[in-house]
């Protein structure tokens, strides 16, 4: 008889992403609504360093800091790197470099990009100046990037600035986004395969003897490679679990529903799933169920009461 195949390690690509939204305090106020207004402003410290971008608390007494000052638009590169294959929503689409520049009347440095045609054309100690965007609306984008401004002269010192502007900057939303590729390994890729075929598979520990599901390929205890797979369950008992009242965007289950922790027979440690088929309020610890799968779902959709007396706790405490 011929060993089956090991199935093919998948790989997909992913990504994660949601808008970060935050609320601006009088100094981050001042910095982007400045920006738009084609000004860049710092903030003086204790010891009178201008810090820029600026901060609200002074770093080394904690304390709160509201002293702005206008520094110039041009600086010195006071260390770089060279990006070669920019990625997307990066400053510049062409081939640039990354930054420090310690702009004139500045104590601390920005980060941001250099246009600049090879490696060879940049150097720390350069001169440079903001290249501001043709758009502006209160961002750090407003500086499209830097620009080579040739050799000069630092320009002017810091010099105190109210902060005022009309139609302030009071709110930011960041877009957070990773693309990236992800494989979930031996281990998984059999645990995936499983489900497809509404079985869930586990690995053990040789050493141990405890059986890991989802399996992760290794005894995170023992430190040794888990290959001896064992099909858990379908059933299993509810060692904890919460009661869900609010509604997830994009998510249609309607509130309140229980979510739980649920150690499936043979199992080793327990892993989560949505309790149905019985009122929120009646689930319970001991509580013994079993998957509901839906047609073409890649997972149980749901777990429901098997009608079986609830498991005795000394059963289940140490997988709580």
């Amino acid at each position: 008889m011929t060993a089956a195949s090991p199935p093919e390690i998948l790989r997909a690509p992913l990504v994660v992403e949601f808008p970060f939204t935050r609320s601006l305090g009088p100094v981050q106020s001042a910095f982007l609504t400045g920006l738009r207004e084609g000004v860049v402003l710092g903030v003086t410290t204790a010891d009178g360093k201008v810090m820029v971008p600026p901060v609200e608390y002074d770093p080394v007494t904690a304390e709160e800091i509201r002293d702005l000052v206008e520094v110039a638009a041009t600086g010195t590169v006071t260390t770089w790197a060279w990006n070669g294959s920019p990625r997307p929503n990066q400053p510049l689409a062409t081939p640039f470099a990354w930054v420090l520049v310690r702009l004139d009347g500045a104590d601390t440095a920005i980060l941001h990009a250099l246009d600049a045609p090879g490696p060879e054309a940049v150097a720390t100690g350069m001169r440079v100046r903001v290249r501001w965007a043709a758009e502006r609306t209160g961002a750090i984008t407003d500086i499209a990037c830097f620009e080579p401004a040739g050799d000069g002269e630092p320009g002017t010192q810091a010099t105190p600035h109210s902060g005022e502007f009309a139609d302030a900057v009071t709110g930011i939303v960041a877009e957070a986004r990773l693309d990236y590729s992800y494989s979930p390994g031996r281990a998984q890729t059999a645990y995936i395969a499983g489900l497809s075929e509404q079985k869930t598979i586990g690995e053990r520990c040789p050493s141990c003897h405890k059986v890991y599901v989802p399996p992760r390929g290794a005894c995170p205890t023992c430190g040794v490679a888990t290959t001896d797979r064992v099909e858990v369950g379908p059933a299993g008992t509810v060692t904890t679990y919460c009661i869900v009242n609010i509604k997830a965007k994009n998510l249609d289950i309607e509130v309140p529903y229980v979510y739980a922790h649920i150690a499936l027979d043979g199992a080793g440690l327990a892993l989560h799933g949505r309790i149905g088929g019985i009122p929120y309020d009646q689930v319970r610890m001991g509580l013994r169920v079993e998957p509901v799968w839906t047609e073409g779902g890649r997972y149980p959709d749901h777990y429901r009461p098997t009608g079986e007396p609830d498991a005795d706790y000394d059963v289940y405490k140490e997988l709580i």
